[in-house]
């Protein structure tokens, strides 16, 4: 598509602010006047406004999420049709389109892919692939993910599960191979969060971590899955809302602002030439640092940005940048988008059909790679005991689901013909533990109880029990001795798929061969 723009046509290419799917028709209206007046190049979906707000976790909203996916591909045939230039459709799915939109394929997290060891890269390059399949029948160009950022600080509380665990070069190569396989799929993706978001306690959606590492330290640690993307063809980066200031000569600055760390580091030293894109504007580690409109947004531009992610003064912020900005900056910026959006077909425009999805095929993909994150993290499993125990009537199950659909327990009664659940404390010679952890993120304790937590303990001092645990990995932490349990099992995900393959696993039907992705 050969595009005759101004200067200020131009800068507005490079923003693509929040699309919301469950929203007021109000509310789409005026983006789509938005998208009319001021040109914007692209649109990054949001399931909605308070799902998108920083504080999700403590606020819940009720909402007909029926037809998700039908909205979402309304709305981006809806949006298109009044763009002058094609919009590059852009999404956050780490786990898949399911991260945002309901009734779509969800694949395990990083930290469970994480735990593959056996060929873990060539099954993260299909989960990639197949995730971008997903996406790309949705209409959607452009994946934000994957987090190249190495897990080290188990209490961080926006990273933990969303990255492929606690080892370096494992996190490097894994988020390659989830590149690779959406790029093959035919859309873009991106490493995240520049320079590295693993080691911080304060979610940047609520205020500015500070990583207090010396240069030398993060070279070796955080910066190294960048540079090795770099070094192996990753072309585009999102840089995260952290301050690091060994690399940003001493300032407490925002990285996603600074001209020191985006273009000194990562462009000059680090030697990127592709895209690089800011999280989110509106997160509150940099929302509220200028008072006027636009400023925000010229400072994330000046400092290397070529993308504007979620911007709330759009209209301010072309302005002020088609203002300061010299031409050549600009056109840099433009002309790599412009490549992006040739190379991934934006141009090319059609009239987006909702996808239907092969559940049976999705189902099977998912137990497959259940088979190969399942870890033996402790102890063993004797599985003639077991079925020794079950078929005496002296084999126990404590299961501890926290709302989530446990097929573990009623396979294990199929197997045995009887409810060990039934089974008491008293007559129970051996109790099958199962804790499904409610939330993957480690506030309030994972969102596992008080109560449910002092049981498990109690059982575990009383009686020979051996737990599975389905969910991360890293509320093991919470569970106290972890001596205390014959064995344990970590399954990582609450698939239907996984707990399948887990009672197999107990009845000795299956080898755990997956390791832990993560120190706890």
């Amino acid at each position: 598509m050969n595009l005759n723009l101004s200067k200020r046509q131009k800068v507005a290419q490079l923003f693509f602010p929040a699309a919301f799917v469950h929203d007021s028709e109000e509310n789409h209206l005026s983006l789509e006047k938005l998208i009319k007046e001021e040109e914007i190049g692209g649109l990054t979906f949001f399931h909605s406004r308070i799902s998108a707000a920083a504080n999700f976790e403590k606020r819940q909203e009720v909402l007909d999420v029926s037809d998700t996916l039908e909205k979402l591909v309304h709305l981006i045939n809806r949006y298109q049709a009044v763009s002058n230039i094609p919009l590059m459709i852009s999404i956050d799915g780490e786990f898949g389109l399911a991260m945002r939109i309901e009734k779509t394929p969800a694949y395990p997290f990083a930290i469970s892919l994480g735990g593959i060891s056996l060929e873990g890269e060539k099954q993260v390059e299909e989960v990639g692939f197949k995730m971008g399949l997903d996406m790309k029948s949705a209409g959607i160009h452009l994946n934000l993910a994957p987090c190249a950022d190495v897990n080290t600080n188990p209490l961080n509380p926006v990273i933990g599960y969303r990255s492929f665990g606690s080892d370096t070069n494992s996190v490097a190569r894994l988020a390659l191979a989830a590149f690779k396989g959406m790029k093959k799929a035919g859309i873009g993706a991106c490493f995240k969060h520049f320079p590295g978001h693993g080691d911080t306690h304060v979610d940047s959606h609520l205020g500015l971590p500070v990583v207090p590492k010396s240069k030398n330290e993060l070279v070796a640690e955080e910066l190294y899955p960048f540079q090795y993307g770099i070094d192996h063809g990753v072309d585009m980066i999102m840089v995260g809302h952290l301050a690091v200031p060994a690399l940003s000569n001493g300032a407490e600055i925002s990285a996603s602002i600074s001209r020191e760390i985006i273009t000194d580091l990562l462009k000059n030293e680090m030697g990127f030439t592709g895209l690089v894109i800011s999280d989110a504007l509106n997160m509150k580690a940099v929302a509220n640092l200028f008072p006027v409109p636009g400023q925000l947004e010229w400072e994330a531009f000046y400092a290397g940005n070529d993308i504007l992610c979620f911007s709330e003064h759009v209209k301010e912020g072309i302005a002020m940048i088609a203002e300061k900005a010299g031409d050549r900056e600009i056109n840099q910026a433009f002309e790599k988008l412009h490549q992006l959006k040739s190379h991934l077909g934006v141009y090319d425009l059609k009239t987006i059909e909702t996808p239907k999805f092969n559940w049976e095929s999705h189902d099977k993909f998912l137990e497959k790679l259940s088979k190969e994150f399942l870890c033996q993290y402790s102890g063993e499993i004797n599985s003639i005991k077991i079925r020794d125990l079950g078929e005496s009537g002296n084999l126990g199950l404590r299961s501890f689901a926290n709302g989530i659909p446990d097929s573990f327990g009623s396979q294990l009664q199929e197997a045995f013909g009887r409810n060990l659940q039934e089974v008491s404390d008293k007559k129970a010679d051996l109790i099958v533990i199962t804790l499904f952890v409610p939330s993957a993120k480690p506030i309030n304790q994972f969102g596992v109880s008080n109560q449910v937590i002092e049981e498990i303990k109690q059982l575990a001092k009383d009686k020979n029990c051996i737990l599975y645990l389905f969910g991360n990995p890293l509320s093991l932490r919470h569970l106290g001795d972890l001596k205390a349990f014959s064995s344990i099992v970590v399954a990582y995900q609450t698939f239907e798929a996984t707990q399948k393959i887990a009672v197999k696993h107990l009845l000795g039907e299956w080898k755990a061969i997956g390791k832990m992705s993560v120190n706890l």
